[in-house]
């Protein structure tokens, strides 16, 4: 039940959740490598982190490619992947291209992780949904429906490949850069008054959701299990 000498694979290590998840391990002692489609950013992030981790240019969206990176580097403890890109708007706004390339993004790139991924026995696997599964919002439906899709596939695979466990974390608001683009103080605003509006008081820290992805990974307990990690974002 510890992470020490471990060796984690986090897709999406770049930055955000992915990259708060290998900063946690880190510090419990696992070996981490991080990877992302962007060779700069795995770069930046691997200097970000003191150089304690590796870094590896690797895209969800290239099934080939991961195959050919888990035949090379043999399999690992545990998988986490947070990676996706993922445009939302309303139903009827949204392209029909941009909605194929959220679900190719999202739901199929973690698939396509699934089936390629080699885990020892005994490691983990974990998925990265969203709690707008449970508390669906206008104008975003179809993420919604691609968190729904990938708690759902979370189940199934615990089943299909036991003795390895597979787990789904599933974030409310969380403070990352996906956010950067927004005013200084636009973005403060909003995330006073989704702070306000949450029973827990606060937005949530990429080093909160890794506080549950790492139980995720310590706890021979766990499997087939989603987590809500959103300030009680569910509840309001």
């Amino acid at each position: 039940m510890r992470l020490e000498n471990k060796t984690l694979l986090v897709l999406g290590g770049s930055s955000g959740i992915g990259f708060g998840v290998a900063r946690a391990a880190l510090d419990e002692g696992a070996t981490v490598t991080i990877a992302s489609r962007s060779a700069e950013n795995v770069a930046a992030a691997v200097d970000r982190l003191e150089g304690r981790a590796t870094g590896v240019t690797l895209d969800t969206g290239d099934a080939a490619g991961l195959e050919a990176h888990f035949d090379a580097a043999g399999p690992y403890d545990h998988v986490f992947c947070s990676a996706a890109r993922t445009k939302v708007a309303a139903v009827r706004e949204l392209s029909l291209e941009d909605a194929y390339a959220a679900f190719n993004s999202k739901f199929w790139g973690a698939y396509r992780l699934a089936r390629a991924a080699k885990i020892r026995e005994g490691g983990s696997l974990t998925l990265t949904s969203g709690f707008l599964s449970i508390r669906p919002k206008p104008g975003a439906a179809i993420q919604g429906a691609i968190n729904a899709g990938l708690e759902g596939l979370t189940r199934g695979l615990a089943l299909e490949f036991a003795p390895v466990r597979v787990n789904c974390v599933s974030p409310g608001l969380v403070k990352t850069e996906m956010y950067d683009t927004l005013e200084g103080d636009g973005r403060k605003a909003m995330f006073d008054g989704a702070a306000q509006k949450l029973p827990a008081g606060l937005v949530g820290l990429p080093e909160h959701i890794a506080i549950q992805a790492l139980a995720f990974m310590t706890n021979p307990y766990m499997t087939g299990s989603t987590v809500f990690v959103e300030g009680g974002g569910a509840l309001v």
